[in-house]
């Protein structure tokens, strides 16, 4: 049986929103909103936070969950996939899921079910991609498109309309654009070939780093999900947040 961590990479330099994990949504910090929903999934072994900020170890250690560790990393690191290979490096799992530390509203079922594909040894990687409805997010280039085959494995994603419509019918077809979420299924492996690859120049034009992947020939699969959720980037974004957790 495979052994799989949940990893959520937590930095306190956003630039847009210093210090975001450590802010209120809802009378909780956002990093316990997504601290709760991962432990809420069924296939994880342990759940690990990833940062270099003494104050949200120090919120996390606070929380006394069972199961949930903090790994403090160095302040350096490009992105939260440096980061989580880092808090990974030593420990003996089979794989990780990535879980964004800005997602307080992250779906536990879709966090079991990219463990159940990365198990199976059959991907190298795996990720979601939700069906585009708003047609203003098909050329928003902040919205990343994912294109995949039919059997789920990634072929490309882009901050383009793709794929394109040479000779459009009307309203856009339902299922042929898909957003794609930002949670990634990694063979532990495969993480560290891939932290230890520079970037390719796919992903330095569109600033994607799973082109870096895909470059190198990855097996990538994408999960289709109708479970968004939503990632807090701005403060403007806490309202939202708290709109959707009232809903719920």
């Amino acid at each position: 049986m495979s052994k799989i961590v949940g990893v959520i990479p937590s930095r306190w330099g956003s630039t847009r929103f210093p210090g975001k994990s450590l802010a209120m949504i809802s009378g909780k910090p956002m990093v316990q909103w997504v601290v709760e929903r991962v432990l809420q999934a069924k296939k994880l072994d342990a759940v690990i936070v990833a940062t270099d900020d003494e104050r949200i170890a120090e919120c996390v250690n606070g929380l006394g969950l069972e199961n949930v560790k903090v790994a403090m990393t160095r302040p350096d690191h490009p992105s939260g996939t440096d980061r989580i290979a880092e808090a990974v490096q030593d420990l003996a799992v089979d794989a990780i899921i990535n879980v964004q530390g800005d997602e307080p509203l992250i779906d536990p079922a879709l966090i079991d079910e990219l463990a159940d594909v990365i198990a199976s040894g059959e991907w190298d990687m795996a990720t979601a991609a939700t069906p585009i409805t708003d047609e203003d997010q098909i050329g928003d280039p902040s919205v990343v498109k994912a294109v995949f085959n039919r059997h789920g494995q990634a072929l490309y994603f882009s901050r383009a309309s793709i794929p394109h419509i040479r000779e459009p019918r009307g309203e856009p077809e339902p299922g042929i654009y898909w957003r794609h979420i930002g949670i990634y299924a990694y063979r532990r492996d495969y993480l560290l070939r891939l932290v230890a690859e520079p970037p390719c120049e796919l992903e330095n034009l569109e600033k994607l780093e799973q082109l870096r992947a895909l470059d190198m020939g990855c097996r990538m699969k994408v999960i289709q999900t109708q479970d968004f959720g939503i990632g807090v980037d701005t403060p403007e974004d806490v309202a939202k947040a708290e709109a959707l957790l009232a809903n719920r």
